[in-house]
């Protein structure tokens, strides 16, 4: 038997009439039964509804008309099922910061789960782990490509490392530059960070390169590192015044602010730093002294001698 929903759509939705219009939008004019009426399921026992020959039967004739309860639409997540809820931030709020202060308060809706039940984070921290993931999977092949690099600049096993010590010293700081704008150390901060290591890794390479070119112009060892400290101090500080200026209208931004602000703070303290630490840590590393008056003379005879 086929039957016509036509009817049985009209008497449950009801029947649009005509349409009355409001400036742009047009608003159906719908008549139909009150809900008592339109909702009941002796109204839609008594439904009419046409049959192959054209003949009207009621819909009790041809079918059982009763409730029950079935299954609802059942949402998986990796293959458990999960009940999904979200949330929007305001605005200039990151859902990294947010999902750490609301978790503390879901401990004690955790503790009284029953068994096989769990609570797990998404969105933005969930997607930040991944890309951290990610970002440690090719970590082992970067950290080669930068000592490769660094030993074709240097071509010195002692000077590669020494260039490497003083990537840390950005953290000093990170950390106190994200806690005072009080940005989160996700994903994007983490990028920061990286990016953070080689610029700081770059002024290092340029002052023991420097202190390369004092020595091979003649100077002792001891007046080429301060020699080579002066002289590149005011270039150092210029280019790194000129990435820090630059990262100022990112910090304004919800998802490149901790980004820029990990990389302003960093750098901005790794950089004094490094102007006294590297030549600190190069004579350190490879026992440079002051000079006396008689090495001095030493020396001087050893040239007189030579040119003779």
């Amino acid at each position: 038997m086929r039957i016509r929903r036509r009817h049985s759509l009209v008497v449950m939705n009801g029947a649009t009439l005509s349409q009355l219009r409001e400036r742009e939008d047009l608003i159906d004019i719908v008549a139909r039964a009150v809900p008592e009426e339109r909702l009941s399921l002796d109204t839609l026992k008594d439904i009419n509804i046409y049959t192959r020959q054209g003949t009207v039967v009621p819909l009790s004739q041809v079918a059982q008309v009763r409730s029950e309860l079935e299954q609802p639409v059942l949402w998986r997540r990796n293959r458990d099922m999960a009940i999904t809820v979200r949330a929007d931030v305001k605005d200039g709020e990151q859902g990294v910061s947010v999902t750490q202060e609301i978790q503390p308060l879901l401990k004690d809706i955790e503790a009284k789960l029953p068994s096989g039940y769990r609570i797990d984070v998404g969105g933005a921290v969930e997607e930040s782990d991944k890309a951290n993931k990610a970002l440690l999977a090719v970590a082992p092949l970067m950290l080669i490509s930068i000592l490769l690099l660094l030993m074709l600049q240097l071509q010195s096993f002692s000077r590669m490392w020494m260039v490497v010590l003083t990537a840390p010293l950005g953290l000093i700081g990170v950390v106190p530059a994200l806690l005072v704008f009080q940005s989160p150390l996700g994903f994007v901060a983490i990028l920061g960070i990286i990016a953070l290591g080689g610029m700081i890794m770059r002024n290092s390479v340029i002052l023991i390169d420097q202190v390369q070119t004092e020595i091979a112009e003649g100077r002792d060892p001891w007046n080429a590192v301060l020699d080579a400290a002066i002289h590149r101090a005011r270039p150092v500080m210029l280019t790194a015044l000129a990435t820090v200026l630059a990262m100022i209208p990112l910090t304004r931004s919800v998802f490149w602010g901790p980004m820029a602000i990990a990389i302003m703070g960093g750098l901005t303290v790794a950089t004094l730093l490094t102007i006294f630490f590297v030549p600190a840590l190069y004579a350190a590393w490879f026992k440079v002294g002051r000079q006396t008056a008689v090495d001095t003379q030493q020396v001087m005879r050893d040239a007189a001698l030579a040119s003779e």
